[in-house]
């Protein structure tokens, strides 16, 4: 998945321009009750302004409240100017530049703002790929790293016609075990799809019900 497969729209982005007021910013988060909004010069990425910087910002000028909020701009607490995304970025990248911020601008070529994606939905797609959003069986086993055991383990899930939730492989620190994470939807036949894993030598390491 790519970085523009979540990401949100201009169109349905808040924004604010370069030149606005901090009291207009501050409207603007309180009103639809979001940590940040990218600032635009035009159509033109400037940065993003969060309430984080917005309050540090404060602090440190040592003005009224009202005197900062009307004397300030945006641009003014803008940070992130040069970090961005262009959305062809693989999306899992995105975790780790997110994990602290609530949100990263798409940005493509000419330096015009086209979305964002944030924290929020990056940690909705990772519940996704997990199938966290969905109940079923979720089964945790590991495999010795041969050539076709994915396509074993395909075989035996079509032989007893399982439907997958989600499917996710680990590999582990010595590279010859790979762990993986399966979650299917709760059928009668759990009990024969599982000793049929095993005898065809998956190591079955958990199971759970969610």
């Amino acid at each position: 998945m790519f970085v523009k497969s979540a990401m949100v729209p201009e169109s349905k982005c808040f924004t604010v321009q370069s030149a606005d007021t901090i009291e207009k910013v501050i409207t603007l988060l309180e009103e639809h009750g979001i940590d940040g909004v990218p600032v635009l010069n035009g159509s033109q990425y400037e940065g993003i302004a969060t309430r984080y910087h917005i309050y540090k910002a404060f602090f440190e000028s040592g003005r009224s409240r009202q005197e900062f909020n009307t004397s300030f701009t945006a641009l003014d607490v803008a940070t992130h100017q040069d970090t961005y995304l262009k959305g062809d970025e693989i999306f899992e990248t995105t975790l780790f530049e997110l994990n602290d911020f609530p949100l990263l601008s798409v940005v493509d070529e000419a330096g015009d703002f086209k979305g964002i994606v944030t924290r929020y939905d990056v940690f909705n797609q990772f519940q996704s790929a997990f199938g966290m959003h969905r109940k079923g069986i979720r089964i945790a086993f590991t495999s010795v790293e041969t050539e076709g055991r994915i396509s074993r383990l395909a075989d035996i899930i079509q032989q007893f016609h399982e439907s997958v939730i989600s499917l996710v492989t680990f590999d582990e620190t010595d590279k010859l075990v790979r762990r993986i994470v399966l979650k299917i939807e709760k059928k009668d036949n759990i009990d024969r799809f599982l000793k049929k894993l095993e005898k065809s030598g998956f190591r079955i390491l958990d199971i759970k019900e969610d």
